[in-house]
C-alpha cells in the first residue's frame, strides 16, 4: 500500500514544486468529472456512441470553446478516447458511469459534489471544533437519520454504486461457500447481500439498519430478484438490546470509521454476542498503516469523518485486532483486497 500522494522523482531528483501543484489543483480534476457526470456525458456516450466537439456543442446548447475543453479535459482524464475527430467512452467510463448500468459510480461521485465538497470547504470549522460540518448532531440524532433530504436522495445511492464493486472484491477474497446465514449490520441499500447471494445460492442474508434505510434497501432486493433470499430487520446496533442473532457471518462494510473507539468496540461486542458458535465476523474498511502514515485512501477518509461524523476516523488494522481480541474473538487476520471502498478485510471467529 502507498504511504504517499505525491510524487517525489527518483533518488537524487532535485526537488520540485510539481507535486504540490498537484494537490493545489486537485479540484480541477473533480470538478471536470462531476460535471461531466451531472451533465450525463458519459451516459450519453454509451454504447460506443462517438461525438464531436460541434455535436456536444449543439446537445448541450455550449459555445464551441467550452464543448471542445470539456472533451479534452475528459479525453486527459482517462474517461473518454479520442477516435479521428470525435470522442467516445473509455472503458472506465463506459463500464463505471453509464446510468442504469449495475456499477453505476455516478452516485457517489454526486454526492460528492452536492454534499462532501461544500462540507470540506469548512474543514478548519471541523478542526477547531472537533465536530461535523455538514450536520448539526444538537438537532439530529445522526449523520443517517432521514430529516436531511440530499442524504435521502444522494447518500443511499451514493454508497450502493460504491458497495457495489467492494463487494465483488470481497466476494473474490473470502469464500462463503461455508456460510449459511449473514447479517448485514448497517447494511444500507443491500448491495453486499445482493452481489454474495448471487455468487453463492446457498447464502441467505439479512440488512440490519434504521427503518428509512430498510425500506430502501427492499427496493434494491426486490429489483435484483433476490426477496426470497434477502430480507430486512430494522434496528439501531446502538441499542443495548443487541443484534439479530442465529448467523454464522456478520459483515461491517465501513461501520466502524463512522463511530468512535467506544461505539465500536461496543458494536464488536455485540456481533461476538450474537454470532453461532464457529461464527465469523468480517470488517472491509480503508485500513490505516501500523504506523499511522497512511495509505492516503484510508488517511483522507479519515479526514472525511471528520468533517461528517461526531468521533468518527479510519484506524489500522492493528487497532481493530487489539478490539476484537478483547471482545472475545480468536485468529484474526487481514485480507488485502485493492476495492474503492476497501483495501482491507478484518477476519475474526467466535470459538
Amino acid at each position: 500500500m502507498t504511504t504517499s500522494a505525491l510524487t517525489h522523482g527518483t533518488a537524487g531528483d532535485a526537488l520540485s514544486p510539481a507535486p504540490l501543484m498537484q494537490l493545489a489543483t486537485g479540484f480541477y480534476s473533480f470538478e471536470t468529472f462531476a460535471t461531466a457526470v451531472e451533465l450525463g456525458l458519459f451516459t450519453r456516450l454509451a454504447g460506443g456512441r462517438r461525438v464531436t466537439v460541434e455535436e456536444l456543442a449543439a446537445e448541450f446548447g455550449f459555445a464551441h470553446r467550452p464543448a471542445d475543453l470539456l472533451l479534452v479535459a475528459c479525453a486527459s482524464l482517462g474517461l473518454l478516447e479520442k477516435d479521428g475527430d470525435a470522442y467516445r467512452n473509455a472503458p472506465l467510463a463506459e463500464e463505471y458511469l453509464v446510468a442504469g448500468r449495475p456499477a453505476y459510480f455516478g452516485g457517489f461521485v454526486r454526492f460528492c459534489e452536492h454534499r462532501e465538497y461544500l462540507g470540506w470547504h469548512k474543514l478548519i470549522d471541523a478542526l477547531r471544533g472537533d465536530r461535523p460540518v455538514t450536520w448539526d448532531p444538537e438537532t439530529q440524532d445522526s449523520l443517517f437519520s432521514d430529516v436531511d433530504p440530499v442524504m435521502l436522495e444522494l447518500f443511499w445511492e451514493a454508497m450502493h454504486s460504491l458497495s457495489m464493486s467492494t463487494a465483488a472484491c470481497l466476494a473474490d477474497a473470502y469464500d462463503f461457500a461455508g456460510h449459511t446465514r449473514l447479517l448485514d449490520v448497517g447494511g444500507g441499500s443491500g448491495a453486499f447481500p445482493i452481489v454474495l447471494c448471487r455468487r453463492h445460492p446457498h447464502l441467505r442474508a439479512t440488512v440490519y439498519d434504521l427503518p428509512h434505510v430498510c425500506e430502501q434497501a427492499r427496493q434494491k432486493i426486490d429489483a435484483a430478484g433476490l426477496g426470497g433470499k434477502v430480507t430486512t430487520q430494522a434496528g439501531d446496533f446502538r441499542d443495548q438490546r443487541g443484534l439479530p442473532e442465529a448467523h454464522d457471518v456478520i459483515l461491517l462494510s465501513n461501520i466502524l470509521h463512522d463511530w468512535d473507539e467506544r461505539t465500536g468496540r461496543d458494536l464488536l461486542t455485540a456481533c461476538h454476542r450474537a454470532l453461532v458458535p464457529g461464527g465469523v465476523v468480517l470488517i472491509s474498511e480503508l485500513l490505516l498503516n501500523s504506523e499511522r502514515t497512511g495509505p492516503p485512501a484510508a488517511a483522507l477518509m479519515g479526514m472525511n469523518m471528520l468533517v461528517e461524523t461526531v468521533g468518527g476516523k479510519n484506524y489500522s488494522g492493528d487497532e481493530l485486532t487489539s478490539w476484537l481480541t478483547d471482545a472475545g474473538f480468536h485468529g484474526v487476520q487481514i485480507i488485502e483486497i485493492d476495492a474503492a471502498g476497501a483495501n482491507g478485510v478484518v477476519v475474526a471467529r467466535k470459538q
